[in-house]
C-alpha cells in the first residue's frame, strides 16, 4: 500500500508540472493548444489602413551590397545605379624594387554564382544569381579616377558623427572623375559592350621551366584595367604617399564605376558585394633581385593589392518612371487608405500602416466603465475591455499582403518584405524570432515576409505573409502599450535592422529600412481600402482562444 500511495503522489506531481509548463510554454509562444477541450478556436480580423509614402533621396554609404548597371522595371521605371569606392592597400608601404614594369593590372569583383555542375574537363558550369533585367544585356561601363574624397567624419558637429552620402550625389561623382576611363582594353566586352558573364574565370601561366598552370575561379567582373596609369600612381607613387592607407586614401581618391545604355539595349543590373575579400586590384610586375650573383639581374614577379574597402556610396538615377507609380506618390489616401502599395527599393518608396479602426468617441477606466474619448482606438479600447471579461489568448496575428499579379507580371519580384516600427524606427518584437536557417536569406522564418509562389515552374508571386504575434498580443494584453504606425518595405537582408536616414526628411519619415536601400527592386500589393476586392484585401487576421 505504501508503494502504490507513493506512486500515486509522484503521478500527482509529474502531472501538476506537466501542466504548469505547458501553461507557461502556452503564454510564452501564444501556445499551440488548438483543439484543447477548453478552449474554443476563433478568428477575428480587423481593417488596416495602409497608404504610401515616396522616399526621396537617401543615405546610402557603406552598403554590404551595391547594385551596378541598368534595370528597366516596367512597374517603376528605369533605375541606373553608379557606384564609387575608396582603395586601400592591402599591404601599406610597399617595397618596390629596381626596374619595375608593370606586366598586368585586373580589377575583379566576384559575382553571386552558384555551380551547377563540373565538366570532365574540370571545367565548370555557373548560374548567377542577383541578375535583374535581360539576360545578358549589354550596357557601356567606364571606370574612372575619382577626385571626390570621401571623408570617415562629418565635420558639421565636430567630427562626431559619421559623414553620409546619398543616393543623389551623382553629379558630385561624376564631376569630381579624372582622366580617361582606366577599362580602356580594346575589347567591347571590358567597357562598351559590357555583360554580366557567367563563364569561369580561367588563368594560364607558365613557370621558368615551362611549367603550365591552369587556375579556375568563380564568374567575376574582371576588367583589364591601364597599366601606364598606375604605374604612374602606384609604381612610381612620389615618397611617402604609400607609407598609410590614410596617407593613401587623400593621394588616390578611389573609384567611380559609371553606367550607361549600351545601343540596341535596355541592359541589366547585378547585386555586387564590392568589400568581399576577394574584390580586388592586382596590380602584377617584374623587378630586380635586390642581390645578384654577377651579370644580368634576375627579374622576381611581385604584386601590390589594392581592396575595395573603404568608404563606399551607391549613386541611383530614377527616369522614365511608371504614371500609375508617379501618381501614387503625389496625394496618398491617409484616411481611407490606398488600393495599392507602392513598395520600391533604393530610393523608393515604403507603405505606412496603421492598425485598428482610427475611430475614438469613447474609452474606459480601470474599473472598465465607459469614459471619452482617450486617443485610443475604439476597435483597441474594447479589445481590451470584452463585455464578459475574459481576457483572449492570441494564437497567432497575421498580416497578408497580396501581390498585383497583372501589374507585376514582366517585372523580378522581391524575395521578401520587412515589416518594423516606423514611429521609433526599430524592429518589432515578432523580429526577434528564434528560428534558424541554413540559408540566411530564409532567417526568421516565424516572422516571416518570404514570398509564397504558384507552385508551377516559374511560378509567379501571390502573397507575402507577416506574423505579428506577439505585437497583437502585448496591444491587446497591456493597456499601457502603444499602437504605433508600420513601416513596409522591400528588403535585402533580413538580418540588417538598421536604418538609413533621408536627405530631406518629411513629415512622416525621416529615415528607412538600410537593407530597403540595398534592394533595387519593387512590387505592387493591394491595400486595405474598402474598394479593394474582399479576396485581395489587406485585413490584420487574429486566431484566439478564449477561455469557457
Amino acid at each position: 500500500m505504501y508503494n502504490i500511495s507513493f506512486f500515486k503522489k509522484m503521478l500527482v506531481l509529474a502531472s501538476i508540472i506537466l501542466l504548469y509548463s505547458c501553461d507557461k510554454d502556452y503564454n510564452a509562444i501564444g501556445g499551440d493548444l488548438i483543439g484543447d477541450n477548453h478552449f474554443d478556436l476563433s478568428k477575428y480580423t480587423s481593417n488596416v489602413i495602409a497608404y504610401n509614402q515616396k522616399i526621396g533621396p537617401i543615405q546610402s554609404n557603406n552598403l554590404a551590397v551595391n547594385a551596378l548597371g541598368i534595370y528597366k522595371n516596367p512597374a517603376f521605371g528605369t533605375t541606373n545605379a553608379n557606384f564609387a569606392t575608396q582603395l586601400v592597400l592591402a599591404s601599406p608601404n610597399p617595397e618596390i624594387g629596381a626596374n619595375p614594369v608593370i606586366d598586368s593590372v585586373y580589377l575583379t569583383v566576384p559575382y553571386y554564382s552558384t555551380l551547377k555542375s563540373t565538366n570532365a574537363d574540370g571545367s565548370h558550369e555557373y548560374e548567377l544569381d542577383s541578375i535583374y533585367g535581360e539576360s545578358k544585356a549589354k550596357i557601356k561601363l567606364s571606370v574612372f579616377e575619382s577626385g571626390y574624397f570621401m571623408r570617415d567624419l562629418d565635420p558639421i558637429g565636430g567630427f562626431q558623427e559619421p559623414q553620409k552620402y546619398f543616393t543623389d550625389q551623382n553629379a558630385d561623382l561624376d564631376n569630381a572623375k579624372v582622366g580617361s576611363r582606366l577599362n580602356n582594353d580594346v575589347n567591347l566586352a571590358q567597357n562598351d559592350g559590357f555583360f554580366f558573364d557567367s563563364e569561369e574565370i580561367v588563368e594560364t601561366t607558365k613557370d621558368d621551366a615551362g611549367k603550365v598552370t591552369t587556375t579556375r575561379s568563380v564568374p567575376a567582373m574582371r576588367l583589364k584595367l591601364d597599366a601606364n596609369f598606375f604605374k604612374n600612381k602606384i609604381i612610381n607613387a612620389p615618397a611617402g604617399k604609400l607609407i598609410t592607407n590614410d596617407v593613401f586614401k587623400e593621394y588616390f581618391r578611389g573609384l567611380y564605376f559609371k553606367v550607361e545604355k549600351a545601343d540596341g539595349s535596355d541592359g541589366s543590373m547585378a547585386m555586387l558585394n564590392f568589400k568581399s575579400t576577394n574584390a580586388k586590384i592586382t596590380i602584377k610586375y617584374k623587378e630586380d633581385l635586390a642581390s645578384t650573383t654577377g651579370g644580368s639581374p634576375t627579374r622576381v614577379e611581385k604584386s601590390i593589392v589594392l581592396n575595395l574597402s573603404g568608404n563606399t556610396v551607391s549613386l541611383l538615377e530614377q527616369s522614365n518612371t511608371n504614371t500609375a507609380y508617379t501618381n501614387a506618390m503625389i496625394s496618398p489616401d491617409t484616411s481611407l487608405g490606398d488600393e495599392k502599395l507602392y513598395l520600391k527599393g533604393g530610393e523608393g518608396s515604403l507603405a505606412i500602416l496603421d492598425l485598428f479602426d482610427k475611430k475614438d468617441l469613447k474609452g474606459y477606466d480601470s474599473n472598465g466603465n465607459l469614459t471619452g474619448p482617450n486617443g485610443i482606438s475604439d476597435e483597441l479600447d474594447d479589445l481590451r475591455n470584452l463585455a464578459d471579461g475574459k481576457k483572449w489568448l492570441i494564437n497567432e496575428a497575421n498580416l497578408v499582403f497580396h501581390i498585383d499579379a497583372s501589374a507585376m507580371a514582366n517585372s523580378h519580384e522581391p524575395n521578401r518584405i520587412y515589416l518594423y516600427d516606423l514611429t521609433n524606427n526599430r524592429p518589432l518584437v515578432d523580429y526577434y524570432d528564434a528560428s534558424t536557417n541554413s540559408n540566411p536569406k530564409k532567417a526568421k522564418g516565424i516572422f516571416d515576409g518570404n514570398i509564397n509562389k504558384e507552385v508551377v515552374a516559374n511560378g509567379r508571386g501571390l502573397n507575402y505573409k507577416i506574423r505579428i504575434t506577439n505585437q497583437i498580443r502585448n496591444l491587446i494584453m497591456n493597456a499601457d502599450s502603444t499602437n504605433v504606425k508600420l513601416g513596409l518595405v522591400v528588403t535585402e537582408d533580413i538580418s540588417t535592422s538598421a536604418s538609413s536616414k533621408m536627405k530631406t526628411p518629411n513629415a512622416f519619415i525621416s529615415q528607412a529600412p538600410k537593407a530597403s536601400v540595398m534592394n533595387p527592386l519593387g512590387t505592387i500589393l493591394y491595400g486595405g481600402k474598402s474598394t479593394v476586392p474582399e479576396d485581395k484585401r489587406l485585413k490584420l487576421e487574429i486566431f484566439y482562444t478564449k477561455p469557457n
